[in-house]
Parts: C-alpha cells; sequence; structure tokens
C-alpha cells in the first residue's frame, strides 16, 4: 500500500497499536530487507540518498559502509538509536515516537540487518517517560511478533544533561558512565568495549573511560556502533518497501525526501509538522507556526543552538542541507526557534551562550570556564552594562573557547553569538553605553512539550549549575571533576 507522501514519517495521528500499524504495511519492509543480503539494502540506501536526521546531515549509507569496513573479528556491532533529544527548539524525534514508534524500530531492525548488528538499543532520556513507555509497549509487541527473534530491541534511559545526545556521549551513558563526549573519530564509536589491557592493543584513541574502541582495517578486537537518529531510522521501511526513486520524488537532488521540523516562539502557535526538502524557511514557518504574531515582524530564525541566526533577509531559503549552510545558517534538527521585532537578539545570544556554559562537562577548560565567562559577560551587555571593552573581550573569548574542543559543543558559542555580533550590530551597539534598563538573557532550554500550539519549556534548566547540580549554590566543581566513573577507577598514568 503506497503512502501518503505527507505522512512518510509523521502520521496524521497516534498508531495506536501493531495491528493498526501492520494495516499501514509495518514490517512489510524488514521482511523485504531480511529476503536479501546487507550489501543490497545498503546500496538501496544509497541510491535513495538518506541523509541522516540528527543534524549533520551525513549520509547515511556512507556511515553504514565505514562500520562495515571497521567490524570486529570478534564480536558484531551494535544499532543505536539516538532517541536523547535535547536541542532547544526541537519536538521531532519525542512526536515521532509517540505517533508511531513501530517505524522507528523497524528501521533500526534494516540496519542491523545491514551491517551485520547483533543487537539494537534505544537510548532516550529517563525524563522521557511517555516516550520510553510507548517503546516498551511496542517492542514487547514486536517480540511477539517476531521480528526480534535473532536481534533483540532494548531501551536504556539516561540523565537529562543535553550531552547525552551527542553521540559519542550517548555510548558512554549505555556503558554505564556520565555523558562525557570521546576523542575519537565516528569510526571508533564502540558500544562493546574492551579495555586496554584485556584487549592488549593501543590504537592511539581513548574514550572517557579510557576502553579501546574501534579501529580502521579490522586492526582491533572492539567492535563499531551504528548510532542514528530516531527519525533517521523512520525513513528506512519506506526506502526498502517503495525504492530509491520513490524516496527521490520529494525533495532535492542533495537533499531528498521530507523532514519533520519544530517551529516556536514568536510566531502564532508551535508546532511539529513534515514537509518536503526544498520548501522555502518562510512557507514552514508559515505552515507549522502560523507565520508572525499580529501586527508584527520576523527578524531572525535560529536552528536549535547548533546554527547561526539567519537574518528575515533569508527567510525564501529551501529548507535544504545546502542552501540553509549556504545562506550562512544550518538545517541542524529542523529545530525553528523565530524571533520577531520585539526580541532582544543580544538577550537571545546571552541566553544561549548560558545554556552552552551549563552544559558543558568541563572536560574542556576552555568550553567550560570561557563558555561562563561568555555567558558572563553577554548577560552584562544584554542589561546595558557592558563597555566597548567588554565587547572586544567577548571576541578574544570566542576565538579561545573551542580550543582543544572534543565536541561541538564550544564551536556552538562561536556560530550562535559569533553570528549576533556579526549580523546585527545595531542590536550589540544599542546595549554598549546605553542608559537603559537592558534585558535579561532569554531562557533557552529544551522543550518539554508542546500543548495545544504552545510550546512548554523544561523548567529545571532555571536553576541548573554549571557542576550539573540543582544545589543553591554551585559548587565550583565541573561535572568531569565531580562525577567519578562508576566502572572503572582512575588510575595513575
Amino acid at each position: 500500500m503506497q503512502q501518503s507522501d505527507s505522512t512518510r514519517v509523521l502520521p496524521d495521528a497516534a498508531i495506536p497499536d501493531l495491528p493498526a500499524a501492520k494495516a499501514s504495511g509495518a514490517g512489510d519492509g524488514l521482511a523485504d530487507a531480511r529476503s536479501v543480503d546487507g550489501a543490497t539494502i545498503v546500496e538501496l540506501v544509497a541510491a535513495a540518498g538518506l541523509r541522516g536526521r540528527g543534524g549533520a546531515g551525513f549520509p547515511v549509507a556512507r556511515k553504514w559502509q565505514t562500520v562495515i569496513a571497521n567490524s570486529s573479528p570478534v564480536l558484531r556491532p551494535t544499532v543505536v538509536v539516538n532517541a536523547a533529544e535535547g536541542e532547544p527548539g526541537c519536538f521531532k524525534d519525542r512526536e515521532l515516537l509517540r505517533r508511531d514508534p513501530y517505524s522507528v524500530i523497524e528501521g533500526a531492525l534494516i540496519a542491523a540487518h545491514a551491517v551485520g548488528a547483533d543487537s539494537v538499543i534505544i537510548a532516550t532520556k529517563a525524563a522521557f517517560a511517555r516516550e520510553a513507555a510507548r517503546l516498551e509497549v511496542a517492542i514487547a509487541e514486536i517480540d511477539a511478533e517476531g521480528w526480534t527473534k535473532t536481534i533483540p530491541v532494548s531501551v536504556v534511559t539516561g540523565p537529562e544533561e543535553y550531552l547525552f545526545g551527542e553521540e559519542t556521549a550517548l555510548l558512554e551513558v549505555i556503558d554505564g558512565r556520565p555523558p562525557f563526549p570521546r576523542i575519537a573519530p565516528p569510526y571508533r564509536e564502540g558500544v562493546d568495549e574492551m579495555f586496554e589491557e584485556e584487549a592488549d592493543v593501543d590504537t592511539g584513541s581513548r574514550s572517557a573511560a579510557r576502553v579501546e574502541m574501534a579501529g580502521p582495517g579490522g586492526e582491533t578486537v572492539a567492535p563499531p556502533t551504528l548510532a542514528g537518529n530516531v527519525e533517521t531510522f523512520a525513513n528506512l521501511p519506506g526506502i526498502v518497501r517503495f525504492g530509491a526513486d520513490w524516496f527521490r520524488e520529494l525533495g532535492t537532488a542533495e537533499s531528498p525526501g521530507t523532514v519533520v521540523c519544530t517551529v516556536s516562539g514568536d510566531t502564532v502557535r508551535a508546532g511539529v509538522a513534515e514537509v518536503e526538502l526544498g520548501t522555502p524557511l518562510r512557507d514552514v514557518i508559515e505552515r507549522i507556526g502560523g507565520g508572525a504574531r499580529p501586527g508584527r515582524e520576523i527578524v531572525a530564525v535560529m536552528s536549535g543552538v547548533a546554527n547561526p541566526l539567519l537574518p528575515a533577509s533569508a527567510l525564501d531559503t529551501p529548507v535544504t542541507y545546502d542552501d540553509l549552510r549556504t545562506a550562512g545558517g544550518g538545517l541542524g534538527a529542523a529545530g525553528f526557534i523565530v524571533f520577531d521585532d520585539t526580541a532582544d537578539l543580544v538577550a537571545v545570544a546571552a541566553g544561549v551562550a548560558r545554556f552552552l556554559a551549563v552544559e558543558s562537562c568541563g572536560q574542556c577548560r576552555h568550553c567550560k570556564e570561557d563558555g561562563l565567562a561568555l555567558a558572563e559577560l553577554l548577560a552584562k551587555l544584554a542589561g546595558s552594562g557592558a563597555d566597548q571593552r567588554d565587547v572586544d573581550r567577548i571576541g578574544r573569548l570566542l576565538d579561545a573557547v573551542a580550543e582543544g574542543a572534543r565536541c561541538n559543543l564550544a564551536t556552538q558559542q562561536q556560530v550562535v553569538v559569533g553570528s549576533v555580533l556579526q549580523q546585527f550590530p545595531a542590536a550589540v551597539g544599542a546595549h554598549v553605553g546605553a542608559d537603559g534598563d537592558g534585558a535579561e538573557p532569554v531562557f533557552i532550554a529544551e522543550i518539554a512539550d508542546i500543548v495545544d500550539g504552545r510550546v512548554v519549556l523544561e523548567e529545571s534548566q532555571r536553576t541548573k549549575q554549571p557542576d550539573w547540580t540543582h544545589d543553591p549554590v554551585d559548587s565550583g566543581q565541573w561535572p568531569a571533576d565531580r562525577l567519578d566513573d562508576p566502572r572503572r577507577p582512575v588510575d595513575a598514568d
């Protein structure tokens, strides 16, 4: 049965159970995939041009090929579904899991067949109780149906931290440790770990727990892990059932298919919907968010806290990975936060800097220390208490904050705050040496829910300290110093 173009991965209403899902074709893609070898599925996904929907837009088939090329002679890979959504402005993964967890699980099982994995782990936040419960019920149903007879599927829940969504930190959490990003290129992301002295192999890479990870050319015993986003896996059943040409009927040559977008901020309403890639950003905001509020004008749009702000002059940019990047922004996880002419963009930058500085784990000192200094200076600037020397220092801190960084968080400080300083100099100048009271930093936090077209932000972010506690006073310790590895004590080198 052919799917509607408008509901390729996000049905209009929640699918109540597996029989209802099967009535719409659930399971057919998995059966088709298992009737051929894994290499055929990899070729199909490559022909479809599917790109990861978690933010980077990396070609999915190329990632699979890398996992296969670096497979271990001892252990099989694991497929990990990244359902630890925490990007401010983004709610699409949770909406997908609420409406159709079956396609996500089916897609993960298809991927497991393609790369030769022996298990699937879905990693989500413990706070996402509704989504976790939906997954557990769906897994029990597909277990009974026999989908997981040879490849078990399980759910792992983790902490509230933003970095839990970073791919290597996600794997640390699965292995029972805090969400501290690893120093390792993507192909060295393994769940099945081998401690270095046990493996007697030194690959030159290290995780936060100092375990050996999968390396190139089958030189190590630790297997790689295929980690991917919820929405990415949800696209796979349709591609297998209907083919690469069907998938490419929508979207553009470089960004085929659809994307599930979240729109919030200074719009008539907030919401989540699936749109064709290549749709102008202005149309996405109109369709999902109802456009600007009455009597107001949009001045900027921010895709989460990972990409530069786009000015109103770029609203007609097609929503694709490449077009938005060329326009000076980025698609990211397609969570668009809209700001109108009542917004103070310096206060927005201050809020973003505060969020990122608090969520930094502290493994990289510049990221944490310079990030907190940036947040303090930007709050001072937003409050109209800064002078030109403070603005100059903000620039110097932006230059240094990402030095030695093992993940992208510090770079996000540079791109978001830097875009405000560079693209909206009048907003900055209005605060320098001003006599007014100024503004408080805008509250930036992940979306806890969307209810009746209104965003509910995660209020606990207001009290979160840089040490990742909610104590009245910050301890002054960075999380990487305060949180001990529960699995492996630190040895003297």
